[in-house]
């Protein structure tokens, strides 16, 4: 049976194709997402710090992730990458981050389901139109005619990207390479 909290021990790792590499220093665009509390979220927008993390899709229990998925060097973790976040929240919140959230192509009824269940004390964000993704040309990939976001996530202060961590992995260990970051930061 399929787990997603688990990570397989053999998952390829990603390797830095360079695709995020023109993200630092960027403005992001005024586009507004849906949020799974029901609030539009600008980036553009949002002042302090903000920690972004992308992902390309949360699995399901009990429901085999699609064919090959393993396989897709950085596909595996969204769910184990989502718990540390959600873990390290408060860690986060005392060093700056006024706002986190993660952010992923798929639509908002989705990311409600695996935002309550995992129990997340931050909205996920939607491009499932890939509005974002395409206007700072995110870093994607597509498997069975979904196009997903590649992992990597965004330090954004004031609203313009600062710092990208890309490629992500293990994803687990994600939050606390941000706080390691962001502590002298």
């Amino acid at each position: 049976m399929h787990n997603p909290l688990e990570l397989p021990k053999d998952l390829p790792v990603p390797v830095d194709d360079g695709a995020a590499r023109h993200l630092v220093g960027l403005r992001l665009p005024d586009i507004a997402l849906p949020a799974t509390d029901g609030r539009e979220v600008n980036l553009s927008a949002l002042r302090g710090r903000t920690v972004v993390y992308a992902y390309p899709r949360t699995g399901e229990p009990g429901k085999p992730p699609p064919d090959g998925w393993d396989a897709v060097p950085g596909a595996r973790g969204c769910t184990p990458q989502s718990c540390a976040f959600r873990d390290h929240f408060a860690e986060l919140r005392r060093l700056g981050v006024a706002q986190l959230h993660g952010l992923s192509t798929q639509d908002t009824a989705y990311q409600q389901e695996a935002a309550a269940r995992l129990h997340l004390p931050f909205a996920l964000l939607s491009d499932a139109r890939l509005a974002l993704a395409r206007a700072i040309g995110l870093p994607t990939f597509e498997i069975h005619g979904m196009t997903l976001n590649k992992r990597l996530t965004l330090i954004i202060d004031d609203g313009a990207i600062t710092h990208v961590f890309y490629p992500v992995f293990p994803p687990d260990r994600n939050a606390e390479e941000v706080i390691a970051w962001l502590a002298p930061h």
